[in-house]
């Protein structure tokens, strides 16, 4: 799978310690920076970092800055991008199996390298419930983008 990854300064070093994390698990990474730890301001790394998602150039990106706020906020701009910001495995797996998450987001500030580990473990391994309530929802989600109320969807 291609994968696009971003950072900004504060995220940089979990940033490169993933790079390799993905490369051992057989990924292809497609990385937009930040290439060191001068600060930097986060949108600038992840608007490409989504849009390479969005325009289908990487199948998943992960975004990592102090909080993962701000990398989720910019991520979640970006129409046919669903930036998800998660704590732990089961976040991550309810985020890919709920939410059909397409970008995950990071807080190098609050989780430990193993979390980390696992947490994109467990996103990546994890695939959408395609069907019923879950594919209808992220339906609505795509009418929104579209500035659409998701309430005038008529139901099948």
């Amino acid at each position: 799978m291609k994968i696009s990854i971003a950072a900004d300064h504060r995220g940089h070093a979990a940033k490169e310690r993933i790079n390799i994390l993905l490369g051992e698990m057989g990924h292809e990474v497609l990385d937009m920076g930040t290439d060191g730890t001068k600060s930097c301001d986060y949108p600038d790394t992840a608007y490409p970092a989504a849009r390479a998602v969005a325009d289908g150039k990487a199948q998943r990106g992960i975004l990592i800055c102090g909080s993962g706020i701000g990398m989720s906020i910019c991520a979640n701009k970006v129409a046919g991008v669903r930036a998800a910001l998660c704590h732990d495995e089961l976040t991550a797996e309810l985020s890919r199996r709920h939410n059909n998450a397409n970008v995950l987001c990071l807080a190098s500030d609050v989780l430990g390298e193993e979390l980390m580990r696992r947490i994109i473990s467990n996103w990546l391994k994890t695939d959408f419930e395609a069907n019923g309530r879950h594919a209808r929802r992220v339906e609505k989600i795509t009418w929104i983008e579209q500035g659409k109320d998701p309430n005038d969807m008529k139901d099948d």
